[in-house]
């Protein structure tokens, strides 16, 4: 079943884009740090949307790791951990489920302080169990935990998120 049209998420995106200039515009830059495939392509379409708004410089990175075994091998982050140091730093993903891919993507960043640390989602779901909130949402979705959340917003004429 589709809950979100290509229309729907543009105007989810343009909506996270002007949230996320509304904290931090005073910020000279902000890092957006995609996870893996799809919330590294997400955090493209988000930085395209707030380079549109001319409010903030971004600076997109790709952060690498096993959603379903994270520490089966080093989580890596495209970008020099040090220069992480007291910035602001927006984690993104398509869907946020229990948090556990979104809270062991933050285990580079640990090594460093940052000023802020954000989480921004298409599609959150209510099923936490690592300590993670999520600070900038497209859609809040209540599901049980045998659905699932596809997201296509890669290689595709038209966005869209289905439950299956």
């Amino acid at each position: 079943m589709q809950i979100l049209d290509h229309r729907q998420i543009n105007q989810k995106i343009k909506r996270l884009a002007i949230e996320i200039v509304e904290q931090h515009y005073r910020e000279p830059e902000i890092i957006l740090a995609g996870i893996n495939n799809n919330g590294f392509h997400f955090g493209k379409l988000l930085q395209k949307e707030l380079e549109a708004l001319n409010k903030v410089n971004t600076v997109l990175t790709r952060i690498r790791l096993s959603p379903a075994d994270p520490l089966s091998k080093d989580i890596e982050i495209d970008y020099p951990v040090q220069d992480l140091k007291d910035k602001v730093i927006v984690i993104i993903d398509d869907v946020a489920n229990t948090g556990r891919t979104i809270f062991y993507a933050c285990k580079p960043i640990f090594q460093v302080v940052p000023k802020r640390l954000e989480v921004a989602v298409l599609v959150d779901r209510t099923h936490k169990s690592f300590p993670i909130r999520v600070d900038y949402v497209g859609l809040s979705l209540a599901t049980t935990l045998k659905e699932e959340i596809s997201v296509k917003i890669r290689d595709v004429d038209e966005f869209e998120v289905t439950l299956n």
